[in-house]
């Protein structure tokens, strides 16, 4: 029987520090700015439980030099294939937030509304909350209603460093939720 691997690397890059996970099918998980590694050891037994976890920062190379771009602000979006599991749903939300342009916001509602299911907003946001790809699937560009920064895995500081990143203004963030 072949083994089941999952190849990981710790990405570090200016004050960033995240572990990175791949299958060979491509990046499978984004962990939360210093974290560590039982964030992602935790994840891997939960939903992956007969896979091993196996660093190979080779492999994991490909991934990493995106990211280190897109922290340098060269890059607005990648183009490494992924590899995310979870229910229809979840991967209809998924494949929504890949439409948020870089530097641009939307708010759960949005979201909600964009996929036809307008009464599911906390069904997008709890999609949204178990999303394993952070920054790769978007969902730092999501807020609340109001304007004001909600629910992050990586953390509301994390979530507010990204959106500094990408310059969405701090005053117009879900205001100003369309490119220009």
């Amino acid at each position: 029987m072949e083994r089941k691997i999952i190849y990981w690397s710790l990405f570090v890059h200016g004050p960033w520090e995240m572990y990175l996970a791949a299958t060979t099918q491509g990046l499978c998980y984004v962990g939360s700015d210093h974290k560590g590694f039982e964030e992602l050891k935790n994840w891997v037994q939960k939903k992956f439980p007969q896979h091993q976890l196996e660093q190979d920062d080779q492999r994991m190379h490909i991934y990493a030099d995106q990211f280190a771009e897109y922290f340098q602000g060269i890059r607005t979006s990648f183009t490494f294939p992924m590899d995310f599991y979870g229910t229809p749903f979840q991967q209809s939300v998924w494949n929504a937030l890949h439409e948020i342009p870089y530097g641009c916001t939307h708010t759960y509602s949005e979201i909600a509304e964009f996929l036809q299911k307008p009464k599911s907003v906390r069904a997008v946001a709890s999609a949204i909350g178990a999303n394993p790809i952070l920054i790769t699937v978007p969902c730092h560009r999501v807020i609340g209603k109001n304007g004001k920064l909600t629910g992050f895995r990586g953390g509301l500081k994390m979530k507010a460093k990204l959106l500094d990143l990408e310059k969405v203004p701090s005053n117009t963030k879900g205001l100003n939720t369309h490119a220009k």
